[in-house]
């Protein structure tokens, strides 16, 4: 295994994500049925930081999957403005690694008095926030000793993708979910090609990061990854959003980072990639298509044959190795990003 705890984490995932699938299913179908029971109309989906990039990925698949509309929770209507919404008919979803975050609890905490359905993802099952909370998935991520999350995002976005597929009853999607751990070690076994292929780019001071769909929770996360780990002032997009304003920053050599997942958004994506190409942008495709990966300077294959909707857990991977190799190349310590701390306590 690696030599910093940024690493070695990186390539405990596929690990992780095994135990959960092992240690959590009988809870997670009785967590679905109680919801299947109680039919919330909608769902609240509060988190920051890494796990808010997996809330986005639960907009999408709890939408998709489950036709609940959801809504990602503004925790300061709860703590500093002292004006909460009605949730009574909600199920109320927190996600945190730590499950220490007052604001994140707050919200958790409203909805138990209101009489909503609450429910807690987080790494700490004797946290307050799983206290607090009627239902726990517990990640059973071990201890993450890098200031930035890697294994316990993968880990959150499988408790969401096991919980929408507890929902939805569907056996073939479990069988789907159960190959996750072994096409996640593929991608690990990488590590050493991503990361070198970093080094060119070590110089870099701002790029964009690019998805759309399941994968637009894809773009946030390693957006925040190159921020607080590389200092690199790295803004995600929607591909749409991208093209209504941002496709300005486009010169030649400017550096841009798409992940570009088989399925529905795959055509629009590569087009996107085949005029950025034009304009002279610098590549680095994240993909399990040749057309796109035929169109990059720098490109990170996935796994082919993924569920598109089960993509952001592999496809993040590569994303979390690049900004290792350019911490490498910068000659920055994985472990101590500047300004930083494993829990951040915000209200």
């Amino acid at each position: 295994m690696g030599t910093s705890h940024l690493e070695r984490e990186i390539l405990e995932q596929p690990q992780v994500l095994q135990r959960l699938l092992e240690n959590e299913r009988l809870a997670v179908d009785e967590i679905a049925a109680t919801i299947r029971r109680r039919a919330p109309g909608f769902v609240v989906l509060a988190a920051r930081g890494t796990s808010d990039n997996a809330a986005r990925y639960g907009q999408y698949l709890f939408g998709a999957a489950n036709g609940l509309p959801v809504a990602l929770a503004t925790p300061s209507l709860f703590t500093l403005y002292r004006k909460p919404p009605r949730l009574q008919e909600a199920l109320v979803m927190a996600i945190s690694q730590s499950g220490q975050s007052p604001d994140i609890l707050a919200v958790i905490e409203e909805g138990q008095r209101q009489g909503a359905l609450t429910l807690a993802i987080t790494n700490d099952a004797a946290s307050p926030l799983a206290r607090a909370a009627e239902h726990v998935i517990f990640l059973h991520a071990g201890q993450e000793r890098s200031i930035a999350a890697t294994k316990t995002y993968t880990a959150s976005l499988l408790a969401v993708a096991m919980l929408s597929t507890a929902l939805a009853e569907d056996k073939e999607r479990f069988r789907d979910l159960e190959a996750l751990p072994a096409l996640m070690s593929e991608v690990v076994a990488s590590a050493p090609q991503i990361i070198r292929a970093a080094e060119p780019y070590r110089d870099i001071e701002a790029c964009v990061v690019i998805s759309r769909g399941y994968n637009y929770a894809t773009a946030f996360e390693i957006a925040l990854k190159l921020k607080e780990l590389a200092y690199i002032l790295a803004e995600p997009y929607s591909s749409a959003d991208f093209e209504h304003g941002p496709m300005a920053l486009v010169e030649r050599g400017f550096p841009v980072l798409a992940v570009v997942p088989d399925g529905c958004v795959a055509e629009e994506l590569v087009d996107l990639l085949r005029r950025l190409r034009e304009r002279g942008a610098r590549l680095v495709v994240i993909a399990d298509r040749d057309d796109a990966l035929a169109l990059a300077q720098t490109p990170l294959p996935l796994p082919a044959g993924v569920p598109e909707w089960l993509s952001p857990l592999l496809a993040v991977v590569p994303g979390q190795l690049f900004t290792l190799g350019l911490i490498e190349a910068k000659g920055l310590d994985p472990d101590r990003p500047r300004g930083l701390r494993k829990v951040t306590l915000t209200r």
